[in-house]
Order: structure tokens, then sequence, then C-alpha cells
């Protein structure tokens, strides 16, 4: 049986992998590495966000002497290559396998996007990183005393350098999340609650519009849904939960116990081909798995095997009925 580990474990496992690949791995070693990637799925994913790293660390060479990304305004220590590696964040990976990495993103009046199925690593001028899922948005806000990053839709995570001196803070709509040097996710979609989940550390959310209500803390390994009326609904969940909530970072959507109709809106956020139910009874059957984000069609056929549909694929959208 392989060795549990947990995501940050595997993490650090990569980021160790990676940078001996850097220098050169002997025969013996290659063959280590093999068989370590083939007991899990997600060390594969882990090890090639690791290796991402390296294309960002050469291009940064590429550009000269002039650019030092370790330079940042107010910065009171530098991050290592491997902070940026174990951090979980410094990484890229695009949901059709392809990797991208930005450059030296400046503290004032910048803005990211991703479109509909495409992933960004973004790093930010404080050594922070920010990993954009699909058809995100955000604009950055630094100044000498807060590091603010406006999501203004989509999903975002954010691996947070510690500075005591200027919190980090995200502004999702009317919900605020402050932190000092952790890593969260928050999401913002239309028609929903946003939603925040810890990764590591603490962070504090709070409703602006609710200036006298006091701030909700949310530890590690907990979920918290800001809702209308200021009201915020705290959940503690178990690891494994979050791992498939992160699931996007590798590509992929991770359903459990999800009717077909959530795992239908969920794929739109990933692909313009739509998954039309017309018959609520088949609406209402649960699916459990992984499957790749920017694949519908094969979710479909599936699906349709699994539960004894029929899947009628046409452009741009595929039909489920009995």
């Amino acid at each position: 049986m392989p060795k549990h580990q947990t995501a940050s474990e595997i993490d650090a496992t990569a980021a160790d992998w990676a940078a001996r690949a850097d220098r050169g791995l002997t025969p013996a070693e290659d063959a280590e590495l093999e068989a370590w990637l083939a007991e899990e799925p997600r060390r594969a994913g882990a090890y090639a966000r690791a290796r991402a790293v390296s294309v960002w660390s050469e291009r940064a060479a590429a550009l000269g002497p002039a650019y030092d990304p370790q330079r940042f305004e107010g910065r009171k220590r530098v991050v290592t290559r491997r902070e940026w590696l174990m951090g979980g964040g410094a990484i890229a990976a695009g949901l059709g396998g392809a990797a991208w990495v930005g450059l030296g993103l400046t503290s004032r009046g910048q803005e990211q996007l991703t479109h509909v199925g495409e992933m960004k690593v973004v790093p930010l001028s404080d050594g922070s990183v920010v990993s954009l899922n699909t058809a995100s948005h955000i604009r950055v806000a630094f100044n000498g005393k807060r590091r603010t990053i406006h999501l203004d839709a989509g999903e975002a995570l954010f691996d947070v350098v510690k500075d005591a001196a200027r919190p980090f803070v995200v502004v999702a709509g009317d919900t605020e999340v402050t932190a000092v040097g952790t890593s969260f996710v928050v999401r913002r979609l239309v028609g929903l609650p946003v939603q925040v989940l810890v990764r590591e550390g603490i962070v504090d959310v709070r409703q602006i519009s609710q200036a006298e209500a006091p701030a909700v803390r949310l530890p590690a390994m907990n979920r918290a849904e800001a809702g209308d009326g200021g009201v915020i609904k705290r959940l503690a969940i178990a690891e494994a939960e979050v791992e498939r909530a992160m699931a996007w970072r590798e590509g992929r959507i991770s359903f459990e116990g999800d009717t077909l109709s959530q795992a239908a809106t969920e794929f739109a956020r990933y692909s313009d081909t739509r998954i039309v139910i017309e018959d609520p009874a088949v609406a209402r059957e649960t699916v459990t798995g992984l499957f790749q984000a920017n694949d519908p069609v094969g979710f479909s056929k599936a699906v349709a095997v699994s539960f004894g549909l029929r899947a009628k694929i046409s452009e741009k959208q595929v039909r489920l009925y009995r």
C-alpha cells in the first residue's frame, strides 16, 4: 500500500523532486520518481506545477539583471525557490495541459483575467502568489499599509507571504477576507454566495455593509459562505473535501454526491459546450468521481453508461435523456 500523503506533504515532496530534476536525475532516481508518481494521481499534478517554477525562473533570468523579483517594496525577507514550490501557488497548469506563469505583476493598478477553460498563476510584487481559475478577474491595489486584491469574478487561490505590517485583503463584492500569511480560496460566482475556503493559517471574513458586526474567524480546514443580510455561515470540513475543492488546480472537477444538474452547471464554468438535462428525474441523479474539467462530452458519455441514459452530442451541446 502506498503511504498516504496530505496535500502539503505532496507539494513538499514534489518540490524536492523538482529541485533534484533541475540538476539531472540518475537512472535510479528517475525510476524512484516514476514509482512515486504512479502511486497517486495527485502527485503528477503537484510535480508538474513544481517543475513549472523552473520555467518562471528561467524566464525571469532571461529578462536580465535589471529584473529582480525578490526586490519588493516593504519586504522583510526573501522567499526562496523551495518556499515558492512548497507554497502550492507558484505554479502553472492549464486545464488543457499547457503551463503559463505570470511574471512580475506590480503593486498598483494591475489586472489579470482568465478566459473560459484557462488557468493562470500570477506572482505578486510582495512575493505572494495568486492562482486564477477559469473565467476569473482580479485587480491589484497595494499600498504601504495594506495589500488589497479585488476579485471581481471567478475563483482564486491566494498563497500569502507574511507581513504583519500590511494585511492581505481580498474584496469580493460585499465580502472582505483579511489574512496576514496563509493559503485560502475565494470563489465569487453570479447568483451564489461568496465562498471562502482556508487551506492553511487563519483568515477573518466580514461583510463590508455590516460595519458593526464582528468578523468571523476562519481557521484552516474551514469553509464560509457569505450570503445576503450579512449572514456568514461557517463549516468545518475534512482535508479530503479541501482537496476536492481544489482539484481545478490540476485541471479537474471533483464530485461527491452532486446531482447531474449541479455537475452540468460546474462544467459550464470550464467549457462552452453545455450539458442539457430536461428531465427533472435525470437531473436529480447523483454522481461521484474525478473528471477532466474541459471534457463535458467525456463526462456525459460516462454518466450515460452509468445511469442507462442516452447522450445526444451536437455542436456546443450534449443532451442527456432516457
